[in-house]
């Protein structure tokens, strides 16, 4: 069965909130790219945006003309309602799909696992069975910690039907992404928050003490003194976790640490792209408009080679 490696895929694809250790709890957008936004000096920020950072690198390795080619194809898939404009609500929702694509690449690698009868959907049957089955037929009895195995299971099933929006027991792969990344979907962030006050609320009162806060992350040794970053920990608590100071993070309070409102980058960039762009300022893009800007949505063996001549006479 895969009740073991199932454990396994539970700590990666919620990594953030399962290790206990400062602030990996908290969930941040990644990052649209890895290099500086500075337009001036290249447009890999944009390639990687625009891409995905996977992607990004198959283009570097076209020619101009090959690349030119795929990025019109491109457009054409980014224009959802085909009226032959890219408007930023379309841009917008592109970029972030470019972003998620290596949650739907874990998604796809488990995917046979537990689609059993190839219908292109998961039931909660088959998911069950698939991750606890021999252990199901044993009451969980051959397990050491048996009520810990069955608390996830528990936990499985809550998160399970919450993802499962139409009710019908059955997930869509777009379902299934929400049960095995919730914290990337708004209508499972509550889940989130409760799933973390669960984790770390020992005395099962439903809200966080500063020392079940503090235990979370940091367990001292016996005679082992308290490192320094505990004691900001234990301010950061008191002056910034407990808004209302009353000595606990309550649930509104927990989704403020985990759950931070952040800029969202992908709204930014398809800002930006379409004002670069926009040549005539309707304020949406043409098929044309972004060809004659190719080399700022995505890049090629010419285009790089130029940037690293310019280096290359800069350093000299």
């Amino acid at each position: 069965m895969l009740l073991q490696s199932f454990a396994s895929l539970c700590l990666l694809a919620a990594a953030t909130f399962a290790v206990p250790a400062q602030e990996k709890r908290v969930h941040h957008h990644a990052d649209l790219s890895d290099h500086a936004h500075n337009d001036g000096q290249d447009f890999q920020y944009d390639h990687e945006a625009f891409l995905g950072k996977e992607e990004a690198k198959t283009f570097d390795q076209l020619t101009p003309e090959e690349s030119k080619d795929k990025l019109g194809k491109i457009v054409e898939r980014i224009d959802l309602n085909k009226d032959g404009f890219i408007n930023h609500s379309e841009l917008h929702y592109w970029i972030k799909h470019r972003q998620r694509r290596y949650i739907e690449e874990n998604v796809n690698k488990h995917w046979d696992d537990y689609d059993k009868n190839q219908d292109d959907k998961v039931a909660w049957g088959e998911y069950k069975n698939t991750t606890y089955g021999f252990y199901l037929d044993e009451e969980f009895d051959d397990i050491d910690d048996k009520a810990t195995y069955k608390s996830m299971l528990n936990r499985d099933e809550r998160r399970f039907k919450a993802a499962d929006r139409d009710g019908d027991g059955i997930a869509t792969r777009e379902e299934f992404t929400a049960f095995l990344h919730p914290e990337e979907y708004d209508h499972m962030k509550d889940l989130v928050v409760q799933e973390t006050i669960e984790d770390i609320d020992k005395n099962g009162d439903g809200k966080i003490s500063l020392s079940e806060y503090i235990g979370d992350m940091f367990t001292p040794e016996e005679g082992e003194s308290e490192p320094e970053w505990v004691q900001n920990e234990k301010k950061h608590f008191t002056d910034l976790r407990d808004a209302n100071k009353d000595g606990f993070m309550d649930f509104n309070e927990v989704s403020q640490w985990i759950l931070p409102g952040e800029v969202d980058h992908a709204d930014n960039e398809a800002k930006h792209l379409i004002h670069e762009t926009d040549t005539d300022k309707d304020g949406k893009i043409t098929k044309k408009e972004i060809l004659a800007n190719w080399n700022m949505f995505v890049g090629s063996q010419a285009t790089n080679y130029g940037e690293d001549l310019t280096k290359s006479h800069d350093e000299l």
